[in-house]
């Protein structure tokens, strides 16, 4: 489509894995479908059990399963479009496609980042402040956190997703990239965009630099708590309790920082789509088999749900 000298792009081909022979990337498609239906099932699975099992309404869980909601939001907005690009060589998506894809993809990384956050929060409340802990995160305090970190996602994705495709896109169209993520959309923008790009840090700052600080400054204070415990057995149970959280939030952060923190000139696109999996499709198939493989109470509860669904009589 063409506007006086300009080539208006309606349309954006994503590059994905092209580069790769077809068998590889058919062995691929099988992979990342596999992960991507362990996912789905394994998240859903976390959601029942938490909801179902009443020995699973503390805060902890509360929030565990609204990481589930988050992770299954952000695998549906970026994987379905990338397996659709391992078995269709230039594979298209519509200039109102790939904002969608992009705002979402903004707005779940967003929310989950202050929730991973939020979380660790109860956890530093949960070791560090017992006494207090059914007060300060009652039912109330827990629904108002899930929210703001769950409403957080709005203003990165409209401001971010609105300022991108506002500038024009006059030359080629193919994203170097298996789904509409910022640095490889705004690579393919005629115009100057060092205004957007100081913006994007500040953003990327904000929502992920930021709440990590508050994250290590939270795990800071329980691990100077836990050594302190007196008893061997204290400090068990009591790491125990966020070990599962540390880990999860460990594999998001490490990938996210090293994709949006390192300079362009180590930062090649392959590089990227290789760290962008990691955050994208393996993280959130991780994330419930790790909640339920260290957690007892988790594994406990999915026998007894596994039990009342197989004999209901029994109960």
């Amino acid at each position: 489509m063409t506007w006086g000298n300009w080539t208006i792009v309606s349309e954006f081909v994503l590059v994905s894995f092209s580069a790769l022979s077809s068998e590889l990337q058919a062995l691929l498609f099988l992979l990342f479908l596999t992960i991507y239906l362990v996912t789905l099932m394994g998240n859903v699975l976390i959601i029942l059990v938490t909801t179902a099992d009443s020995s699973l309404q503390s805060p902890m869980y509360f929030f565990l399963r609204n990481l589930s909601f988050l992770e299954i939001g952000f695998n549906l907005v970026i994987v379905p479009k990338m397996l659709g690009t391992l078995i269709i060589q230039g594979t298209t998506i519509s200039f109102l496609g790939c904002a969608t894809q992009m705002y979402f993809f903004f707005f779940f990384g967003a929310a989950e980042c202050c929730l991973l956050a939020t979380m660790a929060y109860d956890r530093y409340v949960a070791i560090c402040d017992p006494l207090r802990y059914p007060v300060i995160m009652g039912h109330r305090a827990c629904a108002q956190l899930a929210t703001a970190s769950w409403f957080s996602g709005f203003p990165v994705a409209t401001v971010q997703t609105t300022w991108i495709f506002s500038f024009p896109f006059c030359g080629p169209n193919r994203v170097n990239h298996f789904f509409c993520d910022s640095p490889p959309v705004i690579a393919l923008v005629c115009a100057d965009t060092s205004l957007f790009e100081l913006e994007a840090l500040t953003a990327t700052v904000l929502f992920i630099l930021l709440p990590f600080l508050l994250i290590l400054g939270s795990y800071v204070r329980i691990l100077s708590t836990i050594f302190r415990m007196p008893s061997a057995e204290g400090k068990r149970k009591a790491f125990s309790t966020c070990s599962s959280h540390l880990l999860v939030v460990s594999l998001f952060y490490s990938t996210a920082i090293l994709t949006y923190f390192r300079p362009r000139s180590s930062n090649s696109p392959e590089s990227k789509k290789l760290l962008s999996l990691s955050y994208t499709v393996v993280t959130p198939m991780l994330n419930p088999i790790i909640y339920s493989l260290r957690n007892s109470e988790v594994k406990a509860a999915l026998r007894r749900v596994i039990r009342r669904t197989l004999d209901p009589q029994k109960l």
